[in-house]
């Protein structure tokens, strides 16, 4: 690992821990059951799953930054028909990838960012386009849904 990377790498845990200390610390001063927090720690999903987003009938969730995020996005693939994964060189995670999910008919199904590494969508089963695009590089693949936890793809880029 370069010393770019390992600091960028530091930067982001540092980040990511204290945005968890500071999300937690507001989540134990509510108490109502309520929160307007859409943090992964203070969000309804509970158990560190970053919160579930809606674009028309989809529904999507992204992040793994942090350890939490990442172990219960990892634990919640079994239960998302499409699970795609976001990697750089050297295998570094990322984010702030531009996802594009077309159905077999040619109608776009989702279009997004990605929070961080890991992403689950759910879709109706059938076969779907993924394009990814992060920096100026899209790539795409195919992937048939057909049914909770059937459908993985990773993307790699070999740019910084």
């Amino acid at each position: 690992m370069t010393s770019k990377t390992t600091g960028k790498l530091a930067v982001a845990v540092l980040v990511a821990a204290m945005s968890a200390g500071m999300a937690g610390g507001a989540w134990a001063q509510t108490t109502g059951g309520t929160t307007t927090d859409n943090s992964s720690a203070g969000n309804t999903n509970g158990g560190g799953l970053p919160q579930i987003q809606q674009q028309g009938d989809v529904s999507y969730t992204s992040g793994g930054v942090g350890l939490d995020e990442s172990r219960a996005l990892l634990r919640e693939q079994a239960h998302w028909p499409l699970s795609l994964r976001f990697t750089g060189p050297t295998a570094d995670y990322l984010s702030g990838v531009h996802v594009r999910v077309v159905d077999g008919k040619g109608a776009e199904a989702l279009s997004t960012e990605s929070m961080g590494p890991y992403m689950l969508v759910k879709l109706p089963p059938g076969s779907y386009t993924v394009y990814a695009k992060y920096k100026d590089q899209e790539k795409k693949q195919a992937v048939t849904v057909a049914g909770p936890g059937k459908a993985k793809a990773a993307f790699h880029w070999n740019i910084q």
